[in-house]
């Protein structure tokens, strides 16, 4: 009964306006009006992440479906190039239009469209080779690995011992006059080494953090050669260029020139690295360049991207999706890159409290077929972490230690994070500072 008085007074609300309008004035009326009613009729709240103030709707009252909030909302938000974003069952959040994330279902969609593409690992194997080229062209990698000085300048710092492993800083010319900088974490036993390149996420304070350098060292103490370095525009980087650099499309291609030419630096200038081992492991937007180092250099034979793989989600900073990969091969998405690193083992790293969550249901399935196709099923792995959100914590962190250990043959029972030294940031510079 409530809710017919409240329809009735929707509608009574809303005479006087709609009796004013006309062809003429194409059925037009306030944006912010038009919402106001539709959360009224359909009993829910909307928080706007937009500006609504002065912007009128044309044909308002027809845009709306009364059997359906969502498509009224997708019929109201479209001409304004805004979406909604729904959070539970009465609450919407109203956002711009976001080109990088889209919906599970959107995802859902892509990977039913992208297995239509392939049946076997021959369809695959051509689809991937073309998939692969086009990426690089639209990275413009080619491009900017030509602006690259032919002899860089490599800047080293002492070399300091810790318990199981050590740690030397590096900056290495890049650009004329521009260094990329990190550190190296390496093993105190002599002989062969795998070599693990991890690229830097979003976290705060960057690869200076306690849980980065927790990881890099624990893997060190492992038997591992790893190595870290700074985004593009952070940390050291920062200081080199003026602006906010790293919100800008060169920083997408930037970072990816960075790990390859770091992997290239360490594979000339170190005697102890096992070439048949190079792993590459990095969380959230570090998640986004692990996969696509492991798509565009054949060297790299294990891979762990954590809390980033999605079919719905490229990653909402420029530096992730600032050059448009996604539309390779006529579109694609970052699960089918991560599927090209097939039969070599890879471990997908995921939680229920980010846009991973759909990894067990919709991303594993879809990337296991693929790795059917070669006979190596079990070669992808996923950790799952439902009750925990967006971080790279201890089971994450643990979870990538299980997987090198395995894949890698590391000495698991060094993983003892207690034993790690944690540094101030101004220890880790490559470059030094007045």
């Amino acid at each position: 009964m409530k809710k017919n008085i409240a329809a009735l007074l929707f509608f009574a609300a809303g005479a006087a306006s709609i009796n004013a309008q006309s062809y003429e004035n194409r059925f037009e009326r306030p944006l912010s009006e038009v919402l106001n009613e539709v959360s009224q009729r359909f009993g829910v709240r909307l928080k706007y992440d937009v500006d609504t103030v002065g912007r009128a709707l044309p044909y308002a009252d027809f845009r709306v479906r009364p059997y359906s909030l969502e498509e009224s909302l997708t019929n109201i938000l479209s001409p304004f190039d805004f979406k909604f974003v729904k959070q539970n069952d009465k609450y919407y959040k109203i956002k711009p239009y976001e080109y990088a994330r889209r919906t599970e279902a959107d995802g859902e969609k892509m990977l039913a469209y992208l297995s239509s593409l392939y049946a076997d690992k021959d369809a695959f194997e051509f689809r991937k080779d073309s998939v692969r080229k086009e990426v690089r062209q639209l990275l413009e990698l080619d491009e900017y690995m030509s602006r690259c000085v032919d002899k860089p300048t490599v800047r080293l710092s002492k070399v300091r011992k810790f318990d199981g492993y050590s740690v030397r800083n590096f900056a290495l010319e890049t650009e004329p006059g521009k260094y990329v900088c990190g550190s190296v974490y390496a093993p105190l036993a002599k002989g062969k080494h795998p070599l693990i390149i991890c690229p830097n996420g979003h976290f705060n304070n960057g690869r200076y953090r306690e849980d980065q350098q927790q990881r890099m060292a624990t893997l060190a103490r492992m038997g591992a050669v790893t190595v870290d370095y700074d985004l593009h525009g952070w940390g050291e980087s920062a200081a080199q260029y003026e602006g906010k650099v790293h919100h800008t499309a060169d920083a997408h291609t930037i970072q990816i020139m960075n790990g390859l030419l770091i992997l290239e630096y360490m594979l000339s200038s170190r005697k102890d690295i096992d070439k048949t081992r190079i792993g590459v492991n990095g969380g959230s937007g570090g998640g986004t360049q692990t996969v696509l180092l492991s798509v565009l250099d054949d060297r790299f034979t294990a891979s762990a991207p954590v809390v980033s793989l999605s079919s719905h989600f490229d990653g909402g900073c420029p530096c992730e999706s600032g050059k448009p990969v996604q539309l390779a091969g006529g579109g694609t998405c970052n699960a089918e890159l991560a599927a090209f690193f097939a039969p070599k083992p890879q471990l997908i790293v995921s939680d229920g409290g980010d846009w991973t969550a759909s990894v067990p249901r919709l991303e594993l399935p879809y990337i296991r077929t693929v790795y059917d196709y070669y006979g190596k099923g079990e070669n992808v792995t996923n950790v799952h972490l439902q009750n925990e959100r967006h971080d790279f914590g201890p089971n994450k962190r643990t979870a990538v230690y299980d997987f090198f250990a395995s894949v890698f043959a590391l000495d698991a029972k060094a993983i003892d994070e207690s034993k790690v030294t944690i540094e101030e940031e101004s220890a880790l510079y490559g470059l030094k500072r007045d």
